[in-house]
């Protein structure tokens, strides 16, 4: 085979799915793993609250709302870097503001998931606390799957896209199952 040849076989090869498959699999763990955890974990009922909020649960549905702001930044700037704004070149700190809006999300779940799983555990008493329940451990797996393919150079071309788009629409999910819900029942309550 000449040099011309290997190249070309290189440059061919096909991007494989192995890795997806594997951050899937370890996606899907964190998933159950935080379902069992929270099924089986006897809930303290005992509210982390935040200085400047009523409730814990007020607390919850704000930062879970400055998350959902966060996540909606980083749809547009997905669609910016992914060329979807037609005439638009993307900025070059468009990336970065990728990156870093999504830091902030997910920082800004922690305590919301610290405070679901321990004060709260996995719910399944009406609908809505049973689908958030779902939502909110389908979005940790699904947000782990799409950290390990970014690892990952020979991934599908179509993987983090979709993973974004599913990451953005658990998210919604929860967003609507919780903050929505409680800001609706509840009033603009601090």
């Amino acid at each position: 085979m000449t040099a011309t040849m290997r190249a070309s076989h290189v440059v061919r090869r096909p991007r494989g799915s192995g890795g997806l498959l594997v951050a899937s699999a370890l996606g899907s763990l964190v998933a159950v793993g935080l379902g069992v955890y929270g099924r089986f974990h006897e809930p303290t009922f005992v509210a982390i609250n935040l200085a400047g909020f009523s409730s814990g649960v007020a607390a919850k549905a704000w930062l879970a709302t400055a998350a959902f702001v966060l996540v909606l930044v980083q749809l547009v700037t997905a669609a910016a870097m992914y060329g979807r704004f037609p005439r638009i070149l993307a900025p070059s700190w468009v990336g970065a503001l990728h990156r870093w809006s999504g830091r902030a999300a997910v920082l800004l779940t922690v305590p919301v998931a610290v405070h679901c799983l321990y004060a709260l555990g996995f719910q399944g008493g009406t609908t809505r606390t049973l689908l958030h329940s779902l939502f909110g451990c389908f979005f940790y797996g699904v947000f782990v799957t799409k950290m390990l393919l970014l690892q990952r150079s020979h991934g599908p071309q179509w993987g983090l896209p979709v993973l974004g788009g599913v990451v953005f629409t658990a998210m919604t999910a929860l967003w609507l199952t919780s903050s929505v819900w409680f800001l609706t029942t509840s009033g603009l309550t601090f």
